[in-house]
């Protein structure tokens, strides 16, 4: 079950790539280089429904990832509390998410567009905190993996976030896309890391303090 559930945080970043993907090429007009990845799932747009479903499950198998890293914890309790961050932003999609989808381009975000960003401010901060965490508890070398992974975080996410209110007037946002793909895409590869980093190891070794 361990395995199974460490599994999904392999499976869950796979499959919200293919989500990204469809959603974007049965979207017709959407640019992957020059739009966000938001806006596939905004309110009223034709990749919304197939979008929104796939995240769900995205989300679900993220959840139990964070499951599977609380079990191979055992007496490691930033191992620990890095896995109950990981569940709480899992639930979070799965709750608060499902509801603060951003407006269309080019039209005022109001409550939903407000609610969206505060959403995805409060998923990044409990992440940043899951990776340091996760940091602390596991080997040198991917601690440095991990610091090299927010470094680009923070330079692509805090790049593309600069585009948002032209975004919201309908504005051109030449290569936003490439920059948000970049930021997302970069965490997305940590939990990879992750679950493999845990995936290699047997039970006597999880149990050493």
């Amino acid at each position: 079950m361990r395995r199974a559930l460490l599994l999904c945080g392999v499976i869950s970043p796979l499959l919200y790539a293919v989500a990204d993907t469809l959603a974007g090429v049965l979207s017709e007009g959407y640019s992957f280089r020059d739009q966000t990845i938001s806006e596939l799932g905004a309110v009223g747009t034709p990749s919304r429904p197939l979008f929104a479903a796939l995240l769900v499950a995205v989300y679900l198998l993220f959840t139990g990832f964070g499951v599977g890293i609380w079990k191979s914890a055992q007496n490691r309790n930033r191992l620990r509390v890095t896995a109950a961050l990981l569940i709480a932003l899992g639930v979070l999609a799965l709750t608060v998410g499902q509801f603060a989808a951003m407006q269309p381009r080019g039209t005022e975000q109001g409550l939903s567009g407000a609610l969206h960003l505060i959403e995805g401010a409060v998923a990044m901060a409990l992440l940043l905190a899951a990776m340091g965490f996760a940091a602390a508890a596991l080997q040198r070398g991917f601690a440095i993996y991990t610091v090299a992974t927010v470094a680009v975080m923070v330079s692509f996410g805090g790049w593309s976030a600069m585009q948002i209110p032209r975004v919201e007037e309908g504005l051109p946002t030449p290569w936003v896309g490439v920059q948000e793909r970049l930021y997302w895409y970069s965490y997305q590869l940590w939990y990879i890391v992750v679950a493999l980093r845990l995936l290699r190891e047997p039970t006597d070794t999880r149990a050493t303090p």
